[in-house]
């Protein structure tokens, strides 16, 4: 059965992101077309990039990077929950995907994205970095605003709408990471 990754990639403390991630897993369990994963970047207690090879070599010298690939290698496909930081992704996502290379070739990925725009330059940033590693990107996503669908910007309380856009990237990414499959190394 296809198996999707939940990546959340926010590790800040008080981050609203684990809750994000809870409601993205708890409404994946509703399905019977794939196998979900929950993946929090903050548990695998990635340092700043510290392998004296470039990813796309595997060299892996360090624990860390070998469990991390390990982990990633195991998902026809992913659904990356973020925050928008100053416009952009946050530095621990970037840091983690930087870790590996050939591990998202050829797979799939769908997106959440939170913040004052809804997360949309978020997103942006992360779809030019899936493009470089061969992510096969779905153009269905969820835009969850801190003024709408957060309570005082901190207690995550979704519009009931967003339920219908996130079944549309389930949808994607399933579709996607199936018809990949055969191009997976």
């Amino acid at each position: 059965m296809t198996k999707i990754g939940i990546i959340l990639g926010s590790t800040r403390p008080g981050r609203n992101g684990e809750a994000v991630a809870k409601w993205v897993y708890e409404l994946a369990q509703k399905r019977d077309d794939a196998t979900f994963e929950l993946v929090d970047v903050a548990d695998y207690n990635l340092p700043l990039y510290d392998e004296p090879f470039p990813a796309m070599m595997q060299q892996y010298t360090k624990e860390h990077t070998k469990v991390w690939s390990n982990k990633i290698k195991e998902f026809d496909g992913y659904i990356f929950v973020t925050a928008e930081y100053n416009h952009s992704i946050p530095g621990a996502l970037k840091n983690a995907i930087d870790y590996l290379n050939v591990e998202w070739k050829n797979k799939a990925a769908g997106f959440v994205s939170y913040g004052s725009a809804g997360g949309s330059r978020a997103v942006e940033h992360l779809r030019l970095v899936a493009a470089e590693l061969h992510i096969n990107d779905v153009r269905a996503q969820v835009m969850l605003s801190l003024f709408t669908d957060f309570e005082n910007m901190s207690t995550f309380t979704p519009d009931p709408r967003h339920e219908g856009s996130l079944n549309d990237v389930f949808d994607q990414v399933i579709a996607s990471s199936n018809s990949l499959k055969t191009m997976q190394s």
